[in-house]
């Protein structure tokens, strides 16, 4: 491939030092023509370069960094996501879903997406069992869908996914021929969903890759308390990830993937009324999992997510244009 034109806009960039390598390297990506990449590239320079001077970081340091991102791309694949593990563990998943996925009540709480979701779970039928797990204690989980104006909203694609009795999920199977524990459901005209799962155990995040490797060496443990993972998807609302725990676990507030908040802890119960048992073909005495989601609209959370940036720009001293719904600083 040939040379691109040399710039002419630009004054040489010689003899650059720790003073003023970072406003050079402002000055090339400022020709970005995108104000939002521009935008992202500004605050990541300014910040990683803030980082090594206030650290004074050691080029042994730095080479350890990028072996380590090296190997967390190389363990990755399409049924384990080693980034997202990563994004995980350090927070910012909770963080970032927090900021692009704003609730305010009554919606229902997201939380992580989690490594271990896939795209091959098959349609199932209201009451379907998920898994082939006969050590598993029988959960049968009962849940409708609402507006925030108490409203059922009915043909929601419902995701669900959970590990089995043992912590373990289909894709840590190394037999694994097809999905296990899984399943997408559609709510009913009354905005009613139901399926037969199991009672979630806790169960360590691997620990046989890079971020368990970092995990050890930070002293925290791995163990996430038991739950059961939705992902809830209809067009006209935001899309809801979140995940129902269980009261009592105990690892419920010591997550290391920080996925948990009070409003998505549940209390189990039991299914007692033969009616319930006959009308859902449920066992009397199952685990019982019963659980209101309510959406936002697309347009509640934008406009929530409009206000939100709004402030966050304004607490910085800044104005803010919005480019393809995004925050962009006027002063860019």
């Amino acid at each position: 491939m040939p040379p691109t034109e040399v710039p002419t806009t630009l004054p040489p960039m010689k003899d650059l030092t720790t003073e003023n390598i970072t406003e050079n390297v402002h000055l090339v990506n400022s020709q970005c023509p995108s104000p939002r990449l521009r935008y992202l590239l500004h605050r990541i320079v300014t910040h990683l370069h803030e980082f090594c001077l206030e650290t004074r970081l050691s080029t042994d340091e730095w080479m350890t960094a990028i072996e380590f991102l090296t190997k967390t791309g190389q363990i990755s694949d399409d049924l384990r996501h080693e980034f997202i593990l990563l994004s995980d563990t350090l927070g910012v998943s909770s963080l970032v879903d927090s900021i692009n996925h704003p609730r305010q009540p009554p919606a229902t709480e997201g939380t992580v997406l989690g490594p271990f979701h896939t795209h091959d779970a098959v349609d199932m039928e209201h009451g379907s069992v998920l898994h082939s797990d006969p050590e598993a204690t029988p959960l049968f989980v009962l849940a409708n869908i609402k507006d925030t104006d108490g409203n059922p909203i009915s043909n929601v694609k419902v995701d669900v996914w959970e590990g089995d009795s043992h912590g373990f999920y289909d894709v840590q199977n190394p037999n694994r021929d097809g999905p296990d524990g899984r399943a997408v459901l559609r709510s009913d005209e009354n905005g009613e969903f139901y399926f037969q799962a199991i009672v979630p155990v806790p169960y360590p995040i691997p620990m046989d890759g890079p971020v368990g490797k970092m995990l050890t060496a930070l002293g925290r443990h791995p163990n996430r308390p038991g739950h059961v993972h939705f992902m809830l998807d209809r067009e006209g609302y935001d899309l809801l990830i979140t995940a129902l725990y269980p009261r009592g676990d105990p690892y419920e507030t010591s997550d290391p993937v920080f996925g948990v908040k009070e409003s998505l802890v549940v209390d189990l119960s039991e299914v007692t009324d033969e009616s319930m048992a006959a009308k859902y073909g449920v066992k009397i005495g199952t685990k019982l999992l019963k659980h209101e989601f309510v959406l936002l609209t697309e347009k509640q959370a934008r406009e929530l997510r409009r206000k939100n940036a709004v402030e966050a720009m304004e607490r910085q001293g800044r104005r803010v244009n919005f480019v393809d719904d995004l925050p962009v600083p006027k002063d860019d």
